[in-house]
């Protein structure tokens, strides 16, 4: 499989960046997290991706990008079946994941050092690494950070630092789970005109209803395993009032 990560992706229903198609899973045989699910992202979209804690919405973003084993359903990266460990790998790159807890991102000596590992695995030279690296730290307002160690960060810096990590990697679909959570409100306003700025389509986890107003163009809601794009429901969900 070949997946042509350059170039500019047509917004229509044949050229979905990310198509689900009956997707299931379960942790327990019987008790279904989520239930023959289907949905796309295309480009330019910026959707949000709703629900009760619980309801299986980082389930979700991990077998997008084959953190956990499919057990029913296929996923797509424009329009090629992802069936493998090889295509997750590169599934890894054209979608990248920015994990609820910042740790699970950031291990390396310093914030530098994690922000250059991604682009050291795919191929690029030290030299060439640390100056991406340094262009997007200093593009996040974090390059006083570059030689701290993530462990002595607050964590709204670790927040930031991860999200640096996954944008130098140039992906094509920013998976964003609880992106403002530990942030003021400056880091959060900074946050939004940074998301607001990028091409890249996102689907974004989120209790924050004002962040995901200010930023979404539509949302998905996960409930009792069902995905559902109903605008009555999802605004029932929220607290809307209809008018």
């Amino acid at each position: 499989m070949k997946l042509e990560w350059e170039g500019t992706v047509d917004c229509d229903l044949e050229n979905a960046l990310i198509e689900v198609k009956h997707l299931s899973h379960q942790y327990k045989p019987g008790e279904l997290i989520l239930d023959n699910i289907s949905f796309s992202i295309h480009s330019g979209e910026k959707i949000a991706l709703v629900g009760d804690n619980g309801a299986g919405k980082s389930t979700l973003f991990q077998l997008l990008v084959g953190l956990l084993p499919m057990q029913g359903g296929e996923i797509f990266a424009l329009s090629e079946l992802m069936s493998d460990e090889s295509d997750f790998v590169k599934m890894r790159e054209f979608a990248g994941l920015v994990f609820q807890d910042p740790d699970d991102q950031l291990f390396c000596p310093s914030v530098l050092e994690d922000v250059m590992f991604g682009p050291l695995n795919q191929g690029y030279s030290v030299k060439q690494a640390a100056k991406k690296s340094q262009e997007m730290l200093e593009r996040l307002e974090l390059s006083h950070l570059s030689q701290r160690m993530a462990a002595d960060l607050s964590g709204g810096e670790k927040r930031l630092v991860a999200l640096a990590a996954v944008l130098v990697m140039q992906p094509k679909v920013l998976l964003l789970d609880e992106p403002t959570n530990a942030l003021d409100s400056h880091s959060k306003k900074r946050l939004i005109s940074v998301l607001a700025s990028l091409d890249q389509a996102m689907l974004i986890i989120s209790h924050d209803e004002d962040f995901l107003a200010r930023l979404t163009t539509r949302s998905l809601f996960l409930k009792n395993a069902n995905l559902t794009a109903d605008e009555s429901v999802i605004n029932s969900h929220l607290g809307v009032k209809s008018v």
